[in-house]
């Protein structure tokens, strides 16, 4: 049986009353937060394996009982081998023949919800801010801000670890520790030294940014590639 759980709350709420399963499936990104928050709330003993866009937590994901990590499009072939993963850790026999086929389906059927607005607050009140206004996330001092491209600023009661799995991976990419940027508010991209990039945005920010050479890869093939 395949159980869908859409949120961190849902979830630590679902393995607190059934029966542990043979596996489970795992996005990093949930409808209420980051999936880690579940392994801090509540033990889940069955094998994780963690379905996702984002590379840069494959590390973490191991921190916990993680067999495997499978990064987005998910194709059968990555899939078949976490499943033979599985089956070697633990020593099961055989699998629904069907399972594979179902899973993958599910997983075709699931739309990820991403942050399409914010409430930034002000005095006594609320701003309203669309996603589509903000260039650029910045940290600092451990404050994290937001530009937006009509050239205001606004503080956020966030961390960019936070933000990163609450945003559409497609429009936004976190180009270091101290930025998160939209596809939309990169102007051009220099070549740095020592084969680093530096982004150029539509808007002024404190300080350049810079891609180190391991993630330029990675970089070129998210502004060039629409999820």
């Amino acid at each position: 049986m395949i159980c869908v759980l859409q949120s961190v709350e849902e979830s630590i709420e679902w393995f607190s009353v059934n029966t542990v399963p043979d596996v489970v499936f795992m996005d990093i990104h949930l409808a209420d937060g980051s999936s880690f928050t579940i392994f801090d709330k509540i033990q889940i003993t069955c094998p994780v394996i963690f379905t996702t866009a984002y590379d840069e937590y494959a590390l973490k994901a191991f921190e916990v009982n993680s067999i495997d990590y499978l990064l987005k499009p998910i194709n059968i072939k990555s899939f078949e081998r976490a499943i033979a993963k599985l089956r070697n850790l633990t020593s099961a026999k055989s699998y629904d023949p069907d399972m594979i086929t179902n899973v993958l389906a599910t997983f075709k059927q699931l739309k990820n919800v991403y942050k399409s607005n914010f409430l930034i607050p002000y005095k006594d009140k609320f701003i309203p801010l669309s996603i589509e206004k903000i260039a650029c996330f910045f940290t600092e001092n451990k404050m994290v801000k937001i530009f937006t491209f009509d050239a205001h600023t606004y503080s956020l009661d966030s961390s960019l670890e936070d933000l990163v799995v609450q945003l559409n991976p497609s429009e936004f990419f976190r180009a270091n520790r101290q930025y998160i940027v939209s596809h939309k508010a990169i102007k051009d991209i220099s070549i740095w030294f020592g084969s680093k990039l530096s982004i150029n945005l539509n808007v002024s920010v404190p300080e350049k940014i810079i891609i180190s050479k391991a993630r330029v890869p990675e970089f070129k093939a998210w502004y060039t590639t629409q999820l």
